[in-house]
């Protein structure tokens, strides 16, 4: 009983591991990304054709259909980053949440409750603070951008520390980002939304049921969800409902169970492993050429590895590489470019950049911290192993890094009508001024507060 218990624990450490890896180190390059697109706005020598570039139209065309249309007229090349390459995103978000239920963080009530408890009052105290200076204002409807916490962004901090930060306070702040989507994909469905066509949305709803029936008769193609998810995700954008919220649904209808069931597999591995001879492995160890026949059973072994793994395990890993070291980069790099040498540097001290930044360092860390605190006080769930209320407090503050989520929140607030090109770059100014303040506080929060050398978990961190 005991031995089970310990993989179970290791499986789930190195689940958990892979993912914290994964998205710290897009985080470094979301950081340059960042950097870059600053830098390339403020050369007056070539930021016109930065901010030009963007606009381009952007067209996958058969005959007079464009597939990249909106509402009839051809995306830009921001549009098409900000509608469908942020849809991937959002899907991948999706085959996140759905695995983090299933077998993840979330699978357990009693596990997940203090991040969820955190999240949720790391978006609701925000969002008060922002209305509150918001008041009677022209930008009150961006309520919701202060509200996310920006996974990469907050564990590429927590990676600077190394193995000092403790892996349970790691997992505590990757579920709670996580909780965070799932907050702000709701808002992007309910709040964003605008000019609905019935008819789109209708027959979305057919398609998704295909979704939902391919997924009980055990289809496990990855092409069939992706081909259909698309045809989704165009009547979605043209539906009036934002098209992201295509990318989450499609990825809950992803199979998440593989065509071999464990035991099956091994089976078909022992049996196929079973032909090479003791003559035939020393001879294959004086040889790179494989005969018909070995190569025909090692392909069962990779056959049935392949229909080991569940399509929403494959397309969430395959996916990562891709939406951490390009979709993400290149969303930042587009919308990051603020042009600061017209801008009154007092302005980020008032109007929707001080709300924002307040939101960010000052509301999040209360809601993060507060809502944690009377949960174990309460004694509706434990701390994180391992550590303490001052690391708690340090890990609340980073989960003001808001960034990415924030950033398309304000893009899909303010992006759409040009008339209030100002107060995007006000609220995009905020975004990063308040991401990096909780970024640096919470980073020597952690610096002063943890012991040092390694975290008693560390060995299964690594």
């Amino acid at each position: 009983m005991s031995n089970n218990t310990n993989n179970i624990n290791i499986s789930v450490f190195y689940a958990a591991r892979q993912a914290i890896r994964r998205h710290a180190t897009g985080g470094n390059i979301l950081i340059f990304a960042t950097l870059l697109a600053f830098v390339v706005a403020n050369i007056p020598a070539i930021n016109s054709y930065y901010f030009e570039f963007w606009d381009q139209e952007i067209r996958l065309q058969v005959g007079d259909f464009n597939v990249f249309s909106h509402s009839g007229h051809p995306m830009s090349l921001l549009s098409f980053i900000n509608d469908a390459l942020m849809a991937i995103f959002f899907f991948s978000i999706g085959l996140e949440i759905k695995r983090e239920i299933l077998v993840g963080e979330l699978a357990s009530f009693k596990q997940a409750l203090l991040p969820i408890v955190g999240a949720i009052g790391g978006m609701i105290v925000p969002v008060a603070i922002f209305l509150w200076l918001s008041a009677g204002t022209d930008f009150s409807h961006g309520a919701a951008i202060p509200m996310a916490t920006d996974i990469a962004f907050s564990l590429g901090v927590l990676a600077m520390l190394g193995n000092r930060v403790p892996l349970s306070l790691k997992i505590f702040l990757t579920t709670l980002a996580v909780v965070d989507d799932i907050g702000g994909i709701i808002v992007i469905a309910v709040f964003y939304s605008s000019h609905i066509e019935v008819m789109f949305l209708i027959y979305a709803a057919v398609l998704l049921g295909v979704l939902l029936l391919g997924a009980a008769m055990r289809i496990k193609s990855k092409v069939f969800y992706l081909l259909v998810g698309g045809v989704v995700w165009f009547l979605f954008l043209n539906s009036g409902i934002h098209p992201t919220i295509a990318g989450v649904l499609v990825a809950l209808c992803v199979p998440a169970t593989p065509v071999f069931a464990p035991k099956k597999y091994i089976k078909k591995i022992r049996k196929a492993i079973s032909h090479f001879r003791d003559v035939d492995v020393e001879a294959l160890t004086k040889r790179s050429i494989l005969n018909k026949e070995q190569m025909n059973w090692l392909k069962q072994i990779e056959s049935a590895s392949d229909k080991v793994i569940s399509p929403l395990q494959e397309l969430e890993d395959s996916l990562h590489p891709f939406v951490n070291f390009f979709i993400v980069p290149i969303f930042a790099f587009a919308n990051a470019g603020i042009y600061l040498l017209d801008m009154d540097p007092a302005s980020i001290f008032e109007g929707i950049s001080l709300a924002i930044i307040l939101g960010l360092v000052v509301g999040k860390f209360m809601g993060i911290f507060t809502f944690s605190w009377l949960t174990v006080k309460l004694r509706l769930a434990p701390m994180p192993a391992h550590s303490n209320w001052q690391e708690m407090a340090s890990i609340a503050m980073l989960g003001g890094i808001g960034f990415t989520v924030s950033l398309f929140i304000a893009t899909i607030s303010f992006g759409a009508n040009p008339e209030q090109a100002d107060l995007l770059n006000h609220a995009k100014l905020g975004i990063v001024a308040g991401s990096v303040l909780a970024g640096i506080i919470g980073f020597l929060w952690l610096q002063f507060t943890l012991p040092r050398g390694e975290a008693p978990d560390a060995v299964e961190a690594d």
